[in-house]
């Protein structure tokens, strides 16, 4: 009987033993709490840890109210009925980082944070949560980690974080020309923001020849864990910036060297804005309070996207002699597949045009299709049908430009092409 009792306390133990080390395994995050903005998109840069061996982040998801996990899972998960929105792919920049650390950049769409906003016009809790859940290869139980989000202003108290960046350029040409020696037609970037802070950061140029840029390297350098910040990749270095953002909500960035760049040879070239990482109180993140490194990481300036670029192409020509350098795309003698996706047709701008009319001709110089377009547009998308006015597959095509009273300023030579059958 008393061999029989001792089993008892034993198993106890051990369930204690267990319990213990489930608990103590489960997976952390920091901050756990942010203020996000109430009525537009919100950036906050989250740090999750220790990762267990074999587990990995699956879907992340916004919902008001949480429920406890059905056992074997750990920790607390969306309430079914009050999701608001789970995170887009596009959106899912989390990467490992440090100590079995994982860095999640938490990006919240404009739709849920209209769901939150609805819910708590209607006497719901003005507040709702982000759900990160982890999975492992290894048998071991779902973890679900949860960031409480509460609504404010977007003003001093909401990290300081980018939701939006577009370039002011004086055209909206898909494809822009510059010819040596005239300034760069960009005049900077309007910039929506939640919080307030440091902007500071820099403009480079990507010159002819060199490896472009790749998605993380046009990240803001607040988006990455903070031992992969170092390792973007710089370029021709052509202006730098450093601005205070008052809360609210809108900045202009000026552009200042358009007139200085180093344009010194013909080819494509890229404006890059980089965005340097600035310490923000509402965005740190403390890897030791989660045990995956020795203090805070700054996320002020984090963003959800890579920064936008502006292409921009070279030539040494002037406008004496656009007629003759023109025409761009398709090249001579190219020959054009009959797809759904019908070919496009390029030309440098020319200045005191009004407006441009295309031309196509068959291969008996017949006048088989053409078309006008304002100065502002020097692209042309061929209509889909286009190969059935040129029966023969082979054409030819011309641009000629004409001022605002209708008067033809220039034309350019013909340029042949071919449309496989």
């Amino acid at each position: 009987m008393r061999s029989k009792s001792l089993k008892y306390p034993s198993l106890l133990i051990g369930i204690l033993l267990v319990g213990f080390q489930t608990v103590a395994s489960q997976i952390q995050v920091n901050p756990t709490g942010v203020n996000v903005n109430s009525q537009n998109p919100s950036v906050v840069f989250l740090t999750f840890g220790q990762i267990p061996a074999g587990y990995a982040p699956a879907e992340a998801m916004w919902c008001g109210q949480l429920v406890p996990a059905a056992p074997p899972a750990i920790g607390l998960q969306c309430r079914p009925d009050t999701i608001y929105g789970v995170l887009p792919t596009r959106y899912n920049l989390s990467q490992t980082s440090g100590n079995l650390g994982l860095t999640d950049i938490m990006s919240i769409p404009s739709a849920v944070v209209r769901r939150a906003f609805q819910t708590a016009d209607t006497g719901g809790d003005a507040g709702f949560f982000y759900v990160r859940r982890f999975i492992s290869s290894l048998g071991g139980p779902d973890q679900f980690v949860s960031v409480t989000c509460r609504m404010a202003g977007g003003g001093a108290r909401t990290p300081f974080a980018l939701t939006d960046v577009r370039y002011l350029a004086e055209t909206d040409e898909p494809i822009v020309f510059v010819r040596r020696g005239q300034p760069l037609p960009v005049k900077g970037v309007q910039i929506r923001y939640n919080g307030t802070g440091r902007l500071r950061g820099r403009w480079e140029l990507v010159l002819p020849g060199e490896e472009l840029p790749t998605n993380r390297d046009l990240l803001t350098e607040a988006t990455l864990p903070i031992e992969d910040r170092s390792g973007q990749r710089r370029f021709t270095q052509v202006e730098r910036f450093y601005h205070f953002l008052r809360p609210n909500g809108e900045f202009t960035l000026e552009f200042k060297n358009a007139d200085k760049l180093p344009l010194n040879a013909d080819g494509q070239y890229l404006l890059l804005l980089r965005i340097e990482a600035v310490d923000d109180k509402e965005a740190d993140s403390n890897l030791s309070v989660i045990g995956v490194g020795p203090g805070v990481v700054n996320g002020g300036a984090v963003a959800g996207f890579p920064m936008p670029t502006f292409k921009f192409f070279v030539s040494g020509g002037v406008s004496g002699d656009w007629a003759a350098s023109a025409l761009i795309t398709p090249a001579v003698d190219a020959e054009l597949q009959p797809t759904n996706d019908p070919p496009l047709f390029t030309w440098r701008s020319m200045n005191g045009a009004s407006f441009y009319r295309i031309e196509f001709f068959d291969d008996n110089n017949a006048l088989r299709f053409q078309a006008l377009l304002p100065a502002s547009r020097s692209v042309y998308r061929a209509p889909s049908w286009l190969h059935s006015k040129l029966s023969s597959g082979a054409f030819k095509w011309r641009v000629i430009s004409f001022d605002d009273k209708g008067s033809q300023l220039s034309e350019t030579p013909f340029r042949t092409a071919l449309i496989q059958r």
